[in-house]
Parts: C-alpha cells; structure tokens; sequence
C-alpha cells in the first residue's frame, strides 16, 4: 500500500462508523492513483426541511475531506425520494410532503452544503433527474431486482411487521429508489448516518446486477444534540443549525457537557486528531475544560460565519455569563396576573417559552436552573407578584417578564407609569 493511499484510508477511516468493504476501497483507492482518475464519491440528502444543523455536517465533514484528496463529490438532492420519505428508523409511514414544499427545501440545501464542501468542486445532481423517466415499466423491472424477504431484513420494517403496524407498499421502494441512485451517478463509495446501512448495501446489491462494480459504503455516527442522549434533530429542540446567528451558535456549543465535547471535536472540527489528543490530554492532566470548548465554539462560527462573528459572539458570551452584564436585545415578555394577585413562575416559564412545558419548568426550577434577578429559585410553587423581573434558566435562556396587575384591578391603568423595575 502506498504511503497516498495509505493515507487517503486513514482519512476515510477518520471518526467513521463503518467501512465496508476496506479491502475494495484500498483497491479503488490503488487504482484512482495510477490512473489518475478520481473516486466518485456520492452523498444524498432529501430536503424535507428548509435548513441543514450540525449533524448533517458530519458527512459533509467527510465528504469535503475526500474532496480535499483529489476526488469527486457528489451531492445528490433527493427531490423525487423525498416524496416517498425515508423509513430508516421510523415506526409509523413518513406524511408525503408536497412537491412545493420540496422545491423550496432544495433550494436552501445547496446553499448551506456549500459552506462546507467546495462548491466550485461538487457535482450537484437531483435524482429525479432518472427516476421520474423510469415510469411504470422501468419501476416494475427495478422491483424485480430485489426480493421483498430481503426487504422485511431491515430492521425497523421488521419491528414493524412483528407489531402489526402498517407498512405502506411505497416505504418498500425507498431502498430501492437510493439504490438505483448509485447506479445512475456509477458511484465508487456512497457515505450515510449508520441508520442509512441497508440503503447503502441495496446500492451495492443493485449495481451488482446492472454490471457494475459494486460501490463501498461509509457510514458515520449519528450526532448527539446538545441533550448528549438523542440525535440532534431540530424536532427535538437539541440542535445548532448552520445559519443561526454566531451568538447562539456559540451559545449553545458552550452548552454542550465535557464528555459530549471530544465527540464534537472529532466529527465536526477540522483539527487533526494529534491536535484534539494534546487537548485532551492538557483537560485530564488539569486544564479547564471549558476554555477548550471555547475553541470548539470558535471554530464552528468561525466556519459558518467569519472569524470576527466568532470573537464578537465571544466577547458576548463571555459579558454575560461571566461580567453578568444583561445583553441589550433581551427578549420581554407582558404577563397579566390572575385575580389572584401573582403569576405562577412554572406557568410563566412556559408560557415565554423559556421551558417547553409545565414538566420542563417544573423539574428547571427543582434543579436549581431558574434565577430570577440573579438569584436561584428552586421552590416550584414560586409566585412572581407585579413587577419586572429578569428571568434565566440554564446557562442561555434569559428573558425579562412583565407582570401586570390583574384585568380590572383599579391600579392597572396607572401601573406602567408608576411600577419600578426591580431587574
């Protein structure tokens, strides 16, 4: 093995999951350096939402990183696989999004994938671009070539199956539909989540049987939220999308645990492994780990953003959880009390959405997450009376609420003018 191709393995082989099969790959990879000819490398997303978050970067990582090596990447939009939906992972049949609603999704993808990968480098490629002209006849002789006992192997179908919940005949094409993909574009290694295997494995299977050289599969994890338990998904409300604004990019990475961080560091960052080692190393041997995940942070806004949104989102950062100094965009919020004079603090939190839900609040407030006025408060049935109140949960969330007296208390017309600000 040469010392390039060696190499190129190693950079393959980088925080993946999986790489299947290593020995074609190395083959491929022999055969790209004599000839001269680069590995078509493909990666397919379906836009069924308007933007991209960290976690969709960690192919996007690996797909910029093979660029860099002299191959091609292909970012394939599924504009006509995103109308059946994806099953990985699902236990109930994904609503069919409108055609519409997809165009406008696509038309963002690219845009947000080129903030990582080279876009003057990438070939871009729509797989309706072949599967709409397949037809009836085409899509009946593509069934053909795979058995359904092969299909019900994957494993959330057969949950599915032993739990007598539906599986709608369209859901059993996906597979095939990704497989095909790799035929048309005649991809040497597809890259996918690790929920994508038995997609990738379809396309082999399928190139197969047009006569083509099968392709490798390369699967990478799927990333945590910033929970550290579920992946990051924007539904979940753990997520950091790639075009929110430095301030809370930066906000929410800092967030992040120390344990969580180093996965982060090694699927997101750009910084050779050598490099996150000595960090790691200088943290177990006494550094604060927090100013490592400050250059974790800064790098991240840095790549979506600007060095210099990085240092301000930064400086920002740091003013308000360390100087205490109340930043000047503060969201406020106008709460009137019942009759009863006060306003429940666990209903407040909810309903200004500094909690998601009563359960939320509840259990932020028993943990000793709520300050008010800089102050911990942990007695859920804390009760704010009229007046102004600066509010923080956790280490990002702050707001300044209003309370009002109650509707038709005979001081609320004069209250504006006459209340004091007690924040």
């Amino acid at each position: 093995m040469s010392r390039a191709v060696e190499g190129a393995l190693a950079t393959a082989l980088r925080g993946a999951d999986e790489l299947l099969v290593v020995e074609d790959f190395v083959r491929k990879l022999a055969r790209s350096e004599q000839s001269g000819k680069p590995l078509r490398i493909k990666l397919g997303l379906d836009p069924t939402a308007p933007d991209l978050h960290l976690g969709h970067t960690v192919v996007l990582n690996k797909m910029r990183q093979l660029q860099d090596l002299g191959h091609t990447v292909i970012f394939l939009i599924g504009d006509f696989t995103a109308m059946i939906g994806d099953p990985s992972g699902r236990n109930t049949t994904r609503p069919a999004l409108e055609p519409e609603q997809i165009e406008a999704n696509a038309r963002t993808y690219f845009q947000q994938a080129s903030l990582v990968l080279d876009a003057a480098r990438t070939e871009i490629r729509y797989n309706s671009e072949w599967s709409d002209p397949l037809g009836a006849r085409g899509m009946i002789r593509l069934a053909a070539r795979y058995t359904l006992a092969r299909m019900l192997e994957r494993d959330d179908f057969t949950r599915r199956f032993r739990a007598n919940q539906p599986i709608s005949v369209h859901e059993l094409l996906y597979p095939l539909m990704q497989g095909y993909d790799s035929v048309a574009l005649a991809s040497d290694l597809e890259l996918g989540g690790t929920d994508q295997k038995f997609n990738l494995l379809i396309g082999r299977e399928l190139q197969r049987e047009y006569g083509q050289e099968p392709q490798c599969i390369l699967t990478m994890p799927l990333l945590e939220g910033l929970d550290g338990v579920e992946k990051m998904s924007k539904s979940k409300n753990n997520a950091v999308g790639i075009t929110e604004a430095p301030a809370e990019m930066f906000g929410k990475l800092m967030s992040i645990s120390d344990t969580l961080m180093w996965r982060y560091f090694v699927l997101l960052s750009m910084r050779p492994l050598s490099e996150i080692e000595r960090l790691r190393e200088a943290c177990a041997e006494g550094r604060n780990p927090r100013e490592v995940k400050v250059l974790l942070a800064h790098e991240m806004v840095s790549r979506f953003h600007s060095p210099q949104a990085a240092r301000e989102a930064h400086a920002a950062f740091e003013a308000r959880f360390r100087d205490g100094v109340v930043p000047e965009a503060l969201n406020e919020y106008l709460l009137h009390a019942p009759p009863a004079g006060a306003y429940g603090l666990a209903q407040a939190l909810r309903e200004t959405g500094l909690c998601t839900s009563a359960s939320d609040a509840g259990r932020n407030i028993e943990q000793g997450g709520v300050r008010i006025n800089g102050q911990r408060v942990d007695d859920r049935q804390f009760h704010l009376a009229p007046g102004t109140y600066l509010v923080q949960v956790g280490k990002r969330r702050l707001a300044r609420i209003v309370v009002a007296p109650p509707f038709g208390n005979p001081t609320d017309s004069a209250w504006n003018s006459s209340s004091s600000d007690t924040a």
